[in-house]
């Protein structure tokens, strides 16, 4: 065996079932030990806070009787012996000690297993309980202690101290046998959720070879979609060798203008119609050379739209082309903002909207210059669509962080927030009450959106009904 091949091999990529078990597993298991966990956590707590309790009220009973009955000590000795055995598995230990330190009642025996010193110093005001605390006994038993400042009544007014242990050995000992029954739980979940996983992955990955089979009669929408093979695991290394070959294939066979077919074919379909329906008037009886005149004039009409619509599909197609090459050249952005205001100036006239052109002088980029100008021109054109009477349509021009940024912002309807990422998919219409005489083809924004990026650039649209549309290109400032 060569020294290359050891390496190679404890390289070698997990199985998909392996990954598969392995995360299922792990995650199964981390829920089940948070679960477990917060349980036992809630269930100490829970025994903590009522022992806590429990106690403040046997402190409260018995600060009460110092305060109303300071004198009658019987009392006091009854309901601390009372007390004491109240439970039979879990004995309180109460003690009332003077200002001077003597005891004045306590509890049979608990000097010897519980002396003053171990409880924890109570808070200076009298009525406030100090925290719990837990301590082991010299007989070896547990004990949660509280400790509190109690006044006497009249007419000694003595300050005294009262404390109270609870026996939680029965507590701790049932926590105990509870955490050990966890552990075992959650040993038996770890093997369970192990098998459970490996149990599924294993039935997962059952349909790997139906899977590839299906990829090969794969249509052509994910053309441009590829697996990388590195890293992979086993089974799915012919997969995604498989996957690719059969899109390199397609990639190649298949043409882009492919994709345009349906849009193509529903777009085409009303100037047709249009041209056979008025052919078929005209040809239905004799007509006057005004009727026949008029007949060919809305056929022109048809035919001229189809040839921008192919003209625009072309052009479209040109520009996905990845080989396709635009003609550079310094550009002054001002200056060409300028021109295409001014030949633009007089259908806004027209339609009652301002042009205005806000660009500070020599921003300069290297761009297309007719690609440049067809791009603000479909922009413009689109905002005189869609902007009414007395609004405005403004060109603007700016430098920032190495890009030249080209605005056409108006004062129209706007596009609603539904409608903004798809304004430039070709053939789609945010209005689709508009007619083919009202509005565009639908592929003027899908033309500005392919020259900006065969700059190198991008086209954002941002847009509020009733505020208007604000249309920014991005061009990189290259020289």
């Amino acid at each position: 065996m060569s020294s290359k091949s050891v390496p190679e091999k404890l390289r070698r990529p997990w199985s998909l079932a392996a990954r598969l078990s392995a995360w299922y597993a792990g995650s199964a298991f981390l829920l089940l030990l948070v679960a477990t966990g917060f349980l036992y956590w809630a269930l100490v707590k829970n025994f903590d806070h009522e022992d806590d309790q429990y106690l403040t009220e046997k402190i409260n009973v018995l600060s009460t009787l110092l305060r109303e009955r300071p004198g009658v000590t019987a009392i006091l000795d009854w309901e601390v012996e009372s007390e004491s055995t109240a439970r039979p598995y879990m004995r309180v230990l109460t003690r009332v000690l003077g200002a001077d330190g003597r005891v004045i009642v306590e509890t049979k025996g608990m000097s010897a297993e519980l002396p003053p010193s171990v409880f924890p110093a109570p808070p200076a005001r009298a009525g406030q309980v100090a925290e719990g605390a837990e301590v082991r006994s010299s007989g070896g038993r547990t004990f949660r202690l509280l400790s509190a400042r109690a006044v006497a009544g009249p007419p000694k007014q003595e300050n005294c101290l009262v404390q109270a242990a609870l026996d939680t050995t029965y507590e701790e000992n049932l926590v105990a046998e509870y955490r050990q029954r966890l552990w075992l739980v959650l040993g038996a979940g770890l093997v369970a959720c192990a098998l459970i996983g490996y149990g599924i992955a294993r039935h997962g990955i059952r349909p790997v070879e139906e899977i590839s089979a299906s990829m090969r009669r794969i249509r052509s929408e994910t053309l441009n979609e590829r697996i990388a093979s590195a890293g992979l695991p086993a089974e799915l290394s012919a997969l995604a060798a498989t996957f690719n070959e059969m899109l390199d294939r397609l990639e190649e066979a298949f043409a882009r203008l492919s994709r345009f077919s349906s849009d193509i074919a529903h777009e085409l379909r009303t100037p047709i119609n249009n041209l056979r329906g008025e052919v078929e008037v005209a040809l239905g009886r004799a007509r006057t050379p005004e009727e026949y005149r008029e007949v060919l004039g809305s056929s022109l009409e048809e035919c001229q739209r189809l040839s921008r619509m192919i003209d625009n599909l072309l052009f479209l197609a040109r520009a996905e082309n990845p080989e396709t090459k635009i003609c550079r050249e310094p550009v002054d952005v001002t200056r060409e903002l300028g021109a295409v205001r001014e030949f633009y100036d007089a259908a806004a006239g027209e339609a009652g909207v301002k042009l205005d052109l806000d660009a500070p002088e020599a921003i300069r980029a290297s761009l297309d210059r007719t690609l440049f100008q067809r791009s603000i021109g479909n922009l413009i054109e689109n905002a005189l669509a869609h902007t009414p009477r007395r609004g405005v349509i403004t060109l603007a021009a700016v430098e920032r962080d190495g890009s030249v940024l080209v605005s056409v912002s108006d004062t129209g309807c706007g596009i609603p927030q539904e409608d903004l990422p798809r304004v430039c998919d070709r053939f789609y219409r945010a209005d689709r009450a508009r007619s083919k005489h009202t509005g565009g083809m639908g592929l003027g924004l899908a033309i500005v959106k392919s020259i900006a990026a065969l700059h190198g650039g991008s086209l954002r649209i941002e847009s509020a009904v009733g505020h208007g549309t604000r249309a920014t290109l991005s061009f990189p400032q290259t020289r």
